[in-house]
């Protein structure tokens, strides 16, 4: 164990006391993990934590109890390893010991000589659940927020017995989507009902007297009152469903993430092998896994969604942001419709939209209406909530109904002369006090405000589309944005649950600059001959979310078209206009039917004679990259390369094992070769030099 000390370890203790429970002749054992704090600080384990929940064990057991039970403090059961701790292993040898040591900690719950339960009160990912399926049974609150095994997300794989025990337990199909599937869909979690259809919980209880009930559900099962039955496994299907998993991975990925065909491997062992043969396998890859390149840029990412993106750099003192009781939408298009429900479900203040006609603001306030019942229908929303949200949102042609509002975006034709006019009539309506902000994707957001009264009060507010998915807003001050308003347009951010990310007033910002260069060096290799095949799947190496392709027919391409217009015209020695792209766009031919490329696409074109390899397309994109991430840098677009990688993670779904962009960068020497330098010294999102 004294190889293992971590002297930064938020050790969780186990903390232990005997529960008499109605109907049963000896007391149970209840364990409770907490570390101390609230439950912004989650239970996590280290060498200490584990050692903490063996002691309690070996003290619950020696009293020979009813049953034994585990249950987290307020809200949390428990996230998992402690992966701080992770890059401060020095060696092979330790990341070995530390996962024995998980296992041979949780296995005393598997084959311990009474009844064990996890009552899963709260969050469980990682480890946390692991150790919630080494019990012989478990309760699950409703409240539960969060539920996943996402380790290769981070590049690592469950390694506490994660991938024998779940996959015998709920079968291969939902094991799959649960351990690999679900990671690597921007590491989706999986909701308490699910997770109870899955088969990973036997019972689903209310919250509000989650712990009570829970006690009580044991005691029917130690007293032979509840039965709880398993359907059996299917074990016919396991080697195709993993056979087709794998082909997936392939095409998706092309071996950009070795922790999932890690898991993959670990996934067929748990057909036949005994768990004692599983775990020891479990703890080989973890051991080698934890000194890959993938898991440090994995960790790294997770830092910035975990940390950076609750602290924006440069965001102002929050105490100098004003209230919000109402908001105005100019446009009642599609956007403006994602913008009204988001503001009205998030902030619970009035909404108001405005368009040119009745019947456009009619069809803006109809789309509300809409997804509000799609979502009553699938029983995310109730039907009180869905009461009010319809009488938050209302539509109008006359620009007075934003008199009172105090915060009014634009969501109008990306047209600057347009964005103008607009700001410039309601200047004359709403107070000097009101926040004016603009959803541009590439405009001046100070040429946008240079003729107001008051310029001091507008702000860029860039949302992704779509809005309620992608979790980034891109807040933009321009010249003369003052503090106020910028504070108001972070807290507005906040209250809307988006990640936010503080931008100076630069072209197209960060995500669409980059993006543009990007397809722009794809675009380059199709107009001198490349075969679009070849382009479209040079970056396949990478493991992006999309290839260019389809990240184009996402974006619009004319859309695309136009913010590249933007960034031509102010850097046109790195942004050429491709004129195939501007036939695309001018087509409105789709460019992907069926995540295949579109024939007809193709005979638009109108090509050179000079083809690029694979080879070739992949090395221009990311010295592309490299390049345009240093001139950023260097003219202050953010702070720091930390918050590019997460504009690109939480904007463009960006994979964690890339750590957005500048580890990669540097991990195969183009940011060197190309600017001189690394982004990131070594060791932050990679491993020490």
């Amino acid at each position: 164990m004294s190889t293992l000390a971590a002297p930064n370890e938020v050790v969780t203790k186990a903390l232990l006391r005997r529960v008499d429970v109605p109907g049963l002749d000896r007391p149970a054992a209840l364990i409770t993990l907490d570390n101390g704090f609230d439950h912004t600080r989650p239970n996590t384990f280290g060498p200490g934590g584990l050692t903490s929940l063996d002691e309690a064990l070996t003290e619950a057991f020696a009293a020979e109890p009813a049953f034994v039970a585990v249950t987290g403090k307020p809200y949390v059961f428990c996230v998992g390893a402690d992966i701080v701790g992770l890059p401060q292993l020095a060696d092979r040898a330790q990341a070995l010991e530390i996962g024995r040591l998980g296992h041979r900690v949780f296995a005393r719950l598997k084959d311990a000589p009474v009844p064990t339960f996890a009552f899963v009160n709260g969050a469980a990912m990682g480890g946390g659940l692991e150790l919630a399926l080494h019990c012989h049974y478990r309760t699950l609150s409703g409240g539960a927020t969060a539920l996943a095994l996402p380790e290769v997300s981070l590049g690592l794989v469950p390694g506490w017995g994660g991938t024998q025990l779940l996959p015998n337990l709920i079968g291969i199909p939902a094991a799959t989507q649960v351990i690999i599937q679900n990671p690597l869909m921007q590491n989706k979690m999986l909701k308490p009902r699910q997770a109870a259809e899955l088969g990973i919980a036997d019972v689903l209880l209310e919250p509000a007297d989650f712990l009570e009930r829970s006690l009580e559900w044991a005691a029917g099962v130690v007293r032979g009152e509840v039965t709880v039955t398993r359907p059996e496994v299917d074990r016919e299907m396991w080697d195709g469903v993993l056979y087709f998993a794998r082909q997936t991975l392939d095409q998706r990925l092309h071996g950009a993430v070795p922790a999932a065909n890690k898991a993959l491997e670990l996934l067929a062992l748990a057909k036949d092998a005994d768990f004692a043969t599983g775990a020891a396998a479990e703890d080989e890859a973890l051991a080698d896994l934890v000194f890959s390149e993938e898991l440090r840029s994995g960790l790294y990412a997770f830092d910035l969604v975990q940390r950076r993106a609750k602290r924006p750099a440069g965001a102002p003192d929050k105490e100098l942001a004003r209230t919000v009781t109402k908001v105005g939408i100019v446009g009642a298009g599609l956007m403006a419709g994602q913008l009204a429900l988001l503001f009205a479900r998030r902030l619970q203040v009035p909404v108001v939209l405005t368009d040119l006609d009745q019947s456009r603001v009619d069809k803006g306030v109809a789309y509300v209406h809409q997804q509000i019942e799609k979502q009553v229908s699938k029983g995310r929303m109730d039907t009180g909530t869905a009461a009010k949200l319809y009488g938050l949102v209302s539509g109008s042609v006359d620009k007075s109904a934003f008199a009172d509002a105090d915060f009014v975006i634009e969501a109008v034709f990306e047209d600057l002369a347009v964005k103008k006019q607009v700001w410039a009539e309601l200047e004359k309506i709403v107070s000097p006090e009101a926040v004016l902000a603009t959803n541009t994707s590439s405009l001046s957001v100070t040429e946008m405000a240079a003729e107001l009264e008051h310029p001091e009060r507008v702000v860029g507010f860039h949302f992704f589309n779509p809005v309620a998915v992608l979790p980034l807003l891109e807040i933009v001050r321009g010249g003369r944005t003052d503090d106020a308003t910028l504070a108001t347009a972070f807290a507005v951010g906040r209250q809307l649950r988006k990640s936010c990310v503080l931008v100076s007033d630069a072209p197209a910002f960060v995500v669409n600059r980059l993006l543009t260069r990007f397809l722009g060096t794809v675009f380059a290799a199709v107009d001198a001959g490349t075969p679009l095949e070849v382009a479209d799947s040079a970056l396949d190496p990478l493991g992006l979310p999309m290839r260019p392709l389809a990240l184009l027919q996402l974006v619009g391409p004319g859309v695309a078209y136009h913010v590249g217009g933007t960034l031509h015209a102010a850097y046109p020695e790195r942004f050429g206009l491709s004129e195939n792209l501007r036939r695309i766009a001018e087509s409105g031919r789709p460019v992907v039917v069926d995540d295949e490329i579109n024939p007809e696409v193709a005979e638009l074109l109108v090509v050179g004679d000079q083809p690029f390899t694979a080879e070739q397309v992949r090395r221009d994109a990311l010295e592309a990259l490299a390049q345009e991430v240093r001139l950023m840098l260097d003219e202050g677009v953010v702070a720091e390369a930390q918050d590019i990688d997460l504009c690109l993670i939480l904007g463009a779904g960006w994979p964690f094992h890339l750590g957005g962009i500048t580890p990669y960068l540097d991990r195969t020497g183009t940011s060197e070769r190309v600017t001189g330098r690394r982004f990131l010294p070594p060791g932050v999102a990679s491993l020490p030099a």
